[in-house]
């Protein structure tokens, strides 16, 4: 059963305090609540900003 709920329901803050840092990373005004406004570029430049952090992370702890 797919779902898009954080499994540890916890985490909520700290996903969106990570979000947050990766769109100001890739320089997108990103507020609280609804960002409905934002472009499929913009949205999909947050997530890929995301996912490279994580990536690094693990890779790191590899080492």
């Amino acid at each position: 059963m797919a779902s898009n709920q954080p499994l540890v329901p916890a985490a909520k803050e700290a996903l969106n305090k990570f979000k947050m840092e990766a769109a100001s990373e890739v320089g997108v005004n990103l507020k609280q609540g609804y960002n409905g406004d934002l472009t499929s570029r913009q949205a999909g430049s947050i997530g890929g900003q995301m996912v490279k952090r994580m990536i690094e992370s693990y890779e790191n702890s590899m080492k």
